[in-house]
C-alpha cells in the first residue's frame, strides 16, 4: 500500500475508508461491517468518520465492526464547529470515543469553520492531545486563507486539511494544494469519485478499458497521483472495497493524465473551496 507521511514522520495509507451515510440502515449493516473488515485486511486501515454522520451512527458501526482490530487502525473523526470550543470539544471527543469503543483517536478534525475562533479550537485540540485523547489534529473544508490563519494560531501543528477533491473539483490545485505541500501538510480527499456521478464520463471509461481497470479505479488513482494526498472513498460491500483497493496499485501514464486533464480541465481562475 502506498503511504503518505504526516507532519512528524508517521506514515498512513494513501487509500482509506470513508463512512459518510454508513450505519444508517439496518438492512445494510451486515454488508457494511463486512466491507470495513475486508478493507482493513487489504491494508486500508485509515478509517474516516464524524460525529455528524448519522448522528453518531457511523462511529457506532465502526466500533462494532472494528473494535477488536483497534491496534491496526488509524481512526479519524470530526467535530461539529459548534462543539469546537474550550467548553465543549472535550465532551464531543469523549462521546465519539465511546461510540467508537476506543480510548483515543489517531486524528481529530474540525469538520468545518464556524463561529468559534480558530485559536480557541487549536487550544482545545492541543489540550486533548496533551491528555492522550487524540494523537494528531487537523481540519476539514478550510480554504487557503483560513489555513494561513490557522497556522498563525497554531504554529503549524495541523496534520491535514480534509477537502472535496476529485476530477470534477480541481479548484484546490490553484493554491490550496501547493500551499499544503509547502507546509508539509497532507490533503485528505473526500468524495474522490464525486459520489459516483463522474463514472459515466466517456474519457474516463475509455482510459479504464485501456488500462484494464474500472472508471472508479482510474478516478481514485488520479486523486492519489501526487504524494501527500489521501483518498477516502466509501464502500458498502466487500466487492466495492476490493475494487477501491486495486486503485492503489494503478499507475496512470503521462498520456492517460494528459487525456484526463483535457477531459476534466482545471478551472482557469481561482475558485473558493467547494463542499458537499
Amino acid at each position: 500500500m502506498k503511504t503518505v507521511t504526516l507532519p512528524g514522520g508517521e506514515k498512513v495509507p494513501s487509500l482509506g475508508q470513508g463512512t459518510w451515510m454508513m450505519g444508517e440502515r439496518r438492512d445494510r449493516r451486515a454488508d457494511e461491517i463486512a466491507a470495513l473488515r475486508a478493507g482493513v485486511d487489504l491494508g486500508m486501515t485509515l478509517i474516516d468518520t464524524a460525529e455528524m454522520y448519522g448522528d453518531g451512527a457511523a462511529e457506532a458501526l465502526i466500533g462494532e465492526a472494528l473494535g477488536t482490530l483497534r491496534e491496526r487502525l488509524f481512526l479519524v473523526s470530526k467535530a461539529y464547529p459548534q462543539n469546537a470550543s474550550r467548553q465543549r470539544l472535550a465532551g464531543a471527543c469523549e462521546a465519539s470515543l465511546e461510540r467508537l469503543g476506543t480510548d483515543r483517536l489517531d486524528l481529530y478534525l474540525l469538520h468545518w469553520r464556524g463561529r468559534v475562533p480558530l485559536g480557541e479550537t487549536v487550544e482545545a485540540l492541543e489540550a486533548l492531545k496533551a491528555a492522550g485523547k487524540i494523537r494528531h489534529w487537523g481540519v476539514s473544508n478550510l480554504d487557503t486563507d483560513d489555513m494561513k490563519e490557522l497556522v498563525a494560531a497554531s504554529g503549524g501543528a495541523c496534520a491535514t486539511d480534509q477537502i472535496l477533491y476529485n476530477l470534477t473539483r480541481r479548484g484546490p490545485e490553484h493554491d490550496l494544494l501547493p500551499w499544503l505541500a509547502a507546509q508539509g501538510m497532507t490533503a485528505m480527499a473526500y468524495s474522490p469519485v464525486e459520489q459516483g456521478r463522474l463514472l459515466g464520463h466517456r474519457t474516463l471509461a475509455k482510459i479504464a478499458t485501456a488500462v484494464g481497470a474500472t472508471p472508479a479505479q482510474v478516478a481514485l488513482a488520479w486523486t492519489m497521483r501526487h504524494d501527500g494526498v489521501i483518498a477516502i472513498p466509501k464502500a458498502g460491500s466487500v466487492a466495492h472495497v476490493r475494487e477501491n483497493r486495486a486503485a492503489a496499485d494503478l499507475t496512470l501514464s503521462d498520456a492517460d493524465l494528459a487525456a484526463l486533464d483535457a477531459a476534466f480541465p482545471r478551472p482557469r481562475d481561482r475558485r473558493p473551496l467547494e463542499t458537499l
